[in-house]
């Protein structure tokens, strides 16, 4: 079996939304099977930025279901969309 990117937009609440905050529960919380790749801000509009976070997990169905779900319980975060899958090699 192997292993896949997948990239994720996580979008604030709002612009007074501590990314830093969000950013360290993402560190500290990654689900067992998971690995952090990398995360980024990327800004949006109105002073709304957002983060996306790339990260590793098994090619295998429902990989990336647990890091949505821990994610999308954070604090302060509206929505998240999967932007990006790729197999590694």
């Amino acid at each position: 079996m192997g292993e896949v990117l997948t990239t994720m937009k996580i979008m604030p609440e709002s612009p007074e939304v501590d990314l830093g905050a969000i950013k360290s529960t993402i560190e500290e919380s990654m689900p067992e099977g998971a690995k952090l790749e990398s995360m980024a801000e990327e800004p949006i509009a109105f002073g709304l930025v957002a983060i996306i976070l790339n990260f590793i997990t098994d090619d295998g169905e429902g990989g990336s279901e647990p890091v949505e779900e821990m994610v999308s319980a954070i604090e302060g975060v509206a929505s998240i969309e999967i932007t990006g899958v790729g197999r590694l090699m």
